[in-house]
This record gives C-alpha cells, sequence and structure tokens, in this order.
C-alpha cells in the first residue's frame, strides 16, 4: 500500500464530530495505525461534551491530527464541505469522509485508496455489494437504507447500490469538478448529493465492500427528518432528470 499511497498524493481524513468524546480517541488511534500516512481533520460543531477539547490535545501531540473548531451544530452536510475547503486549501490529492463513532472501520479505509489508485475518481464503502455487510443493526434500519438505495436508483437511474453510504473517498480533482458550492443538502440526502454530482459530471464511481458496523458508545445522529429531506430532494432530482432526458430527445427528434 505504502507504492500506492505515493502515487496518490497526500491523504486527508475528515471526521466530523458532535458530542463524540468517547469515540474520538479511539477512532484517530486506530486511523494512525491503518494509514500512518495519512493525515485527520476532525471538525467539531462545538461539542458540549468536550469532543473538541480531546481533539486539540490530540492535535497538539501528533503533527497528522488536525482540529476545526466549528460554532455550532450545523449538521453532516455542512461539516464536510467546510472540511472539503480547508483539505483543498492546504493541498491534499485526496479527501475521505470518515464516521468518529466506530461504524466506519478504518482497517477497511486501504480498500479506498487501492480503488483510488486503480481509477476511481471517486470510492464509496458499499454495504450492498458482494462481500458488504451490517453488523448489530435492527431491520428497520436496513430497510430503510436498503429502500434508500432502491429508491434513488430507480429516480436517478444510477447503478450505485449504496448510495447513502457515507464511507466514501475522492480524488481532489473530483471535488473540485463538482460544484460543491450549489450543495445545500444534510444527513442521508448529502451522501446521495455527493455520488449524482460526481456521477453527472462524468467521474468514474466505485464501490468497495465494507463491513458497516452500529456505534457502540454515544447516540446516532439520524432521524425522521434526514429521511424524508432524502426521499423528497431525491424524487425531485429524479423528476428533474427524466424531464432533462425527454427534452434532449426532443431536441435530437
Amino acid at each position: 500500500m505504502a507504492a500506492d499511497l505515493a502515487a496518490l498524493g497526500s491523504v486527508l481524513v475528515i471526521i466530523p464530530t458532535y458530542n463524540e468524546s468517547q469515540n474520538i480517541e479511539s477512532i484517530t488511534n486506530r486511523l494512525r495505525k491503518a494509514v500512518p500516512e495519512a493525515h485527520i481533520l476532525v471538525a467539531d460543531d462545538n461539542s458540549p461534551d468536550g469532543t473538541g477539547k480531546i481533539a486539540a490535545r490530540l492535535a497538539e501531540s501528533d503533527e497528522n491530527i488536525h482540529v476545526m473548531h466549528r460554532r455550532g451544530k450545523q449538521g453532516l452536510g455542512a461539516a464536510y464541505l467546510a472540511g472539503f475547503e480547508w483539505g483543498l486549501d492546504n493541498g491534499y490529492d485526496v479527501l475521505v469522509q470518515h464516521d468518529a463513532d466506530g461504524s466506519h472501520q478504518p482497517e477497511q479505509l486501504p480498500r479506498h485508496l487501492q480503488a483510488l489508485a486503480d481509477g476511481a475518481d471517486m470510492v464509496k464503502g458499499s454495504r450492498w455489494v458482494a462481500g458488504g455487510s451490517v453488523v448489530n443493526w435492527p431491520k428497520s434500519r436496513v430497510l430503510i437504507s436498503r429502500g434508500g438505495s432502491l429508491w434513488t436508483r430507480a429516480w436517478l437511474g444510477i447503478k450505485v447500490k449504496d448510495a447513502t453510504g457515507g464511507f466514501n473517498a475522492f480524488k481532489a480533482d473530483t471535488l473540485r469538478g463538482m460544484d460543491l458550492d450549489e450543495v445545500a443538502s444534510a444527513g442521508y440526502c448529502f451522501q446521495i448529493d455527493l455520488v449524482w454530482r460526481a456521477i453527472k459530471h462524468g467521474f468514474k464511481v466505485v464501490e468497495v465492500p465494507i463491513e458497516f458496523v452500529e456505534r457502540e458508545f454515544g447516540d446516532s445522529k439520524m432521524n425522521r427528518n434526514i429521511v424524508v429531506e432524502a426521499l423528497i430532494r431525491t424524487t425531485l432530482w429524479g423528476v428533474q432528470h427524466r424531464f432533462s432526458q425527454l427534452a434532449g430527445l426532443f431536441k435530437r427528434g
């Protein structure tokens, strides 16, 4: 993997946090062991449980760890967009989305990096391709996740099997070419938005299997509003996409 990483260039793993004091030290330690060359950016939304202070302490003792202290809870999408901007401004060649709660396993990150080295522009860790799985998930969560991806595939006409997954890696040029300043979605919808933009702009998206593990500590940030937003926005994007296809047919006719 060292040779592949050298070819890819510098790697930044972005970890958004809000009340992840029980998880942040463990996940950063695991990432540093799994991909020692990578840098980490903790984007903390002013967590009242002291997550930002723990991250700052870690950064003081490790030059590969950085912290972005944000004003308050502004949502997952906003945190990642701020992290992308920071990473691009600081010249990183590969940017990775990674949860703080242990559901994304750092030990599987080399699969993403290998896929990028092999020619992908965006890599999605997928629970629903061959070899992928979920651990300790209730059936309701499985249905929501699988249903969300099926809904997305049907409306947008894409082949990605885990459109809502959040363990993703991008080449910097991919992010630069995706009109990120127009992104206004969060949660599940944010993940769909990113892969949809990548596909629309002609980038190569590859899925690699991951084992997704339900968090052990802290509370999930998933809620009904996030799921509803994803359904509504995906449907609207799908309608616009179908109309644009029809318009193209009429023009050619």
